[in-house]
């Protein structure tokens, strides 16, 4: 049959050999017994005929194609013939000739079938025989999710379309397509990820850092600890791996930190409460600050502090690498990375996998040096715990994992859940939702620090026009989210001259600058993922657009006076649409950016720069100021520090050396923006 050789496993994340077993059915239909699915150890896991397909050992993480509705009562249990239909809809998006090549994306687009042959089987019809019943057909349309998830659906029934030869059915014809795709050109304008204002983004890095920091200080301790309360499990079951392995009965009666062994049995290692021994190495105060006090601690909360570590070390890591959620959480212990530029100096490269736009096993993030402070945290975390993973024979772990574990990752601990419900340590948790873990960890951050302000609103509108009324409102707290990280970040890097905050100036202007010139120059010698080049490119423009259309107010005026000011203004804003000044930016017609004193509307590159220092844009040199450039008055707080702080190095300093002269001139500079912003 013809059909067969165009049947192929097409996902790259997880490549299968051609002589695989499951690399392609043996016929079409496959046969019942088929299997689709192998664990580590070659043993069969899930077969064509099952209710449900297990691929969590290929991807590395929980993923299941279920047939039935399962336990839920909300939904009515799929029938044989529609369960079977859904199995021909999986093989093809698995192995057809447009197979899926991603499991975020066959998992996406199954859910979404899914969910059509549920509504089906709700109104007792097959899915095949849809397009026969109009009422069903225009429920399930006013179903379909809006924006991306419509579009997606509507190309996978146009490939079911076309495949319904070997199918031998179609969800949708022709005529239904176009009806979904008409009813998609009413959908709501999607709604961009948030950028999180200044003032909230600063409040959550400094205290994720702080966490990091109070580990780091008490790294010792917690590792004294760690290893006591595994010794004593060890020597109270008689061995680390009994912990792991032995049966009910031992798990009930040797506990070292409890004492409810039943009445007759003789317990051994009993060590005390776990608050006492937490207490005696010196991090009850620490357990207690970020948990929450409590009167007697288990040792399980030791597991629940490593699990805030780990969350607050990738949250840091992706404040400042512009990557997704998936990709910090598959980062291993050797991800840090320095690279050696000849004008830059040691840049922080953070090295994983990428497979969004194209998998790469050894992508690049460039970043800011403090990262090494969460690598280093998360870095801790991960040797203690795979002492737990070798002990333990259920996990398989081979010695790659041993040798360069995951940052991020499941409880090991013999105090966890015991041997039921764990899987190889190959299979990886999926990232847990930000919101999810703020609201398991209180202590992280305080909600009124995140309450929205007035001032916060109309920063995130300023790059969010179409923010959710309902979500983001004045006394709310800000729902912090990943990809608002990722956004922000780029935002953030031709922007930051807008954040006051001296300290975050300094790590996102000054500290990371290397970061957005690593970038920026598309350096050859490494390899980035493609992605980061179109978000970043797409926030220059954006940022860009924003701050040109702000120009208008008083807030910034020209050295040369209102006149330029106006000269200016009339050329930038000769295309007063905001999409086509970002499109003006792009092809280099216009251009505008943040300098220390406002704004610099130069197209091409400056060798003064605006950055390290503002003396020529000024006039501090004695000459007039650049007729480029413009000031806004609301930097007059941080001009005035910068002033102060310029004539305290004045008074330690040779004038006559080249740099008091330097300093000198930058002292006249940032006094002549205070001067003419009056």
């Amino acid at each position: 049959m013809k059909i067969l050789l165009e049947l192929a496993f097409r996902i790259i994340e997880s490549p299968l050999a051609p002589d695989h077993r499951s690399y392609r059915p043996p016929s079409w239909p496959p046969p019942p017994d088929w299997v689709v699915s192998y664990d580590g150890d070659g043993n069969t896991v899930s077969r064509w005929s099952d209710t449900m397909w297990d691929f969590s050992h290929l991807a590395g993480r929980p993923l299941k194609l279920k047939f039935d509705s399962g336990s839920s009562k909300r939904l009515a249990r799929i029938g044989e013939e529609n369960k079977n239909l859904l199995r021909l809809i999986a093989t093809w998006m698995l192995w057809g000739p447009k197979g899926a090549r991603a499991w975020n994306s066959l998992q996406h687009s199954f859910r979404l079938i899914r969910r059509i042959v549920v509504l089906c089987e709700e109104n007792k019809i097959s899915a095949a025989d849809l397009m026969r019943f109009p009422r069903v057909f225009a429920e399930m349309s006013k179903t379909i999710p809006r924006g991306n998830a419509r579009r997606n659906l509507i190309r996978q029934f146009d490939t079911l379309l076309q495949a319904r030869e070997h199918l031998g059915f179609s969800i949708v014809d022709e005529h239904g397509i176009r009806e979904i795709a008409r009813l998609g050109l009413d959908d709501v304008e999607t709604e961009q990820t948030a950028y999180i204002p200044p003032r909230i983004w600063s409040y959550q890095v400094g205290r994720l850092r702080e966490c990091i920091d109070d580990f780091l200080a008490h790294q010792e301790q917690i590792k004294d600890c760690f290893d006591f309360c595994l010794q004593a499990y060890a020597s109270s079951f008689g061995s680390l791996e009994l912990a792991f392995t032995g049966d009910e009965e031992m798990r009930k009666n040797c506990l070292p930190f409890s004492k409810r062994a039943r009445e007759g049995y003789e317990q051994k290692g009993y060590v005390g409460q776990f608050s006492e021994t937490a207490k005696r190495f010196g991090i009850l105060p620490l357990l207690q600050k970020w948990l929450g006090q409590k009167e007697q601690l288990s040792v399980s909360m030791l597991s629940s502090y490593f699990l805030l570590v780990q969350f607050a070390g990738m949250a840091y890591t992706i404040n400042f690498t512009l990557q997704r959620v998936e990709e910090g959480n598959s980062l291993r212990s050797d991800c840090l990375q320095w690279d050696e530029d000849e004008l830059l100096g040691p840049i922080p490269l953070i090295c994983g996998e990428t497979t969004k736009t194209e998998v790469d096993s050894d992508a690049r993030w460039p970043s800011s040096p403090s990262v090494e402070v969460a690598i280093s945290a998360m870095r801790i975390v991960a040797a203690m715990r795979i002492k737990c993973v070798v002990a333990n024979p259920a996990l398989h772990c081979d010695k790659y994992d041993q040798e360069n574990p995951h940052l991020v990752h499941g409880s090991f601990e013999p105090w966890g859940t015991g041997p039921k419900g764990r899987t190889a340590y190959s299979v990886r948790p999926t990232a847990v939702n930000y919101q999810n873990l703020i609201r398991r960890y209180p202590n992280l951050f305080e909600l009124d620090a995140l309450r929205i302000t007035e001032e916060d609103l109309a920063f995130a509108r300023q790059f969010t026009s179409n923010l959710n009324e309902k979500e983001f409102l004045v006394g709310g707290i800000w729902p912090l989210a990943w990809h608002q990280l990722r956004r922000t970040t780029a935002v953030n890097m031709f922007a930051s001259g807008m954040i006051d905050d001296s300290s975050i100036q300094t790590i996102m202007k000054h500290r990371s600058l290397a970061q957005t010139v690593y970038y920026g120059r598309n350096h050859t010698r490494l390899r980035f993922n493609d992605d980061i080049d179109k978000i970043t490119t797409a926030a220059k423009y954006e940022t860009m657009a924003r701050q040109i259309s702000s120009l208008l107010s008083d807030r910034y005026v020209s050295p040369m006076g209102t006149r330029r000011k106006d000269e200016i203004v009339v050329n930038l804003m000769s295309a007063r649409d905001f999409e086509k000044l970002v499109k003006a930016g792009q092809k280099g017609e216009i251009s505008f950016r943040e300098t220390r004193l406002g704004g610099c509307a130069r197209t091409g590159p400056c060798e003064y720069g605006g950055v390290e220092s503002v003396a020529r844009c000024a006039g501090g040199d004695g000459k007039r100021p650049c007729g480029e450039a413009i000031f806004d008055k609301k930097r007059k707080p941080s001009v005035e520090r910068q002033l102060k702080a310029v004539e305290a190095k004045l008074r330690i300093v040779d004038a006559k050396s080249p740099r008091g002269m330097a300093l000198q001139m930058e002292a006249n500079g940032l006094r002549n923006f205070l001067h003419d912003i009056e």
